[in-house]
């Protein structure tokens, strides 16, 4: 079984709903298992910033899918929540799901690249991340999620709201 770390965010229609319907969703599949879920943070978009504020979270998971199983599995659940094809990159979605970490797996492919490129750069992913474990080490910066944090040189606005 692999531990994984899952990103999910939304600004569109029902954000909280969005971000409830998709945790639902996934607690739902047999090779999945939720052990933590982080708080609800509203967050500044980042590259297009003419959209609304996004909500975001982090999921903390146990599964034996592999990563392209996964990567499958959640964007069946980004169809099932409506998600189109942006018409610009970091445009409007209902729900955006990002495998952020998978153990210690290094990996890159066309499509899918384990940790998540931008990972150690979002302060909105790292927020919740933290929340979750703070001492977890990023496997190819060698530093913790904390540390990450803590070293971040630009930010844009994270704010915790009540789930």
């Amino acid at each position: 079984m692999a531990i994984v770390y899952i990103g999910l965010g939304s600004n569109l229609e029902r954000k909280k709903a969005n971000i409830r319907r998709t945790i639902k969703l996934l607690s739902k599949k047999k090779d999945i298992k939720i052990l933590k879920v982080s708080s609800l943070y509203e967050t500044e978009p980042v590259g297009y910033v003419k959209q609304d504020w996004f909500v975001n979270a982090c999921l903390k998971v146990e599964t034996n899918l592999s990563p392209r199983q996964l990567l499958n599995t959640l964007k069946d659940i980004e169809k099932q929540l409506k998600r189109k094809k942006a018409f610009l990159k970091w445009g409007p979605r209902t729900i955006d799901l990002d495998i952020l970490l998978y153990d210690n797996l290094k990996l890159k492919t066309k499509d899918l690249v384990i940790p998540h490129p931008e990972l150690h750069k979002r302060a909105f992913v790292l927020i919740p991340l933290m929340e979750l474990e703070p001492n977890l080490i990023h496997p190819t910066k060698k530093k913790s999620i904390l540390e990450l944090l803590v070293n971040l040189k630009k930010s844009k606005k994270v704010r915790k709201l009540n789930f």
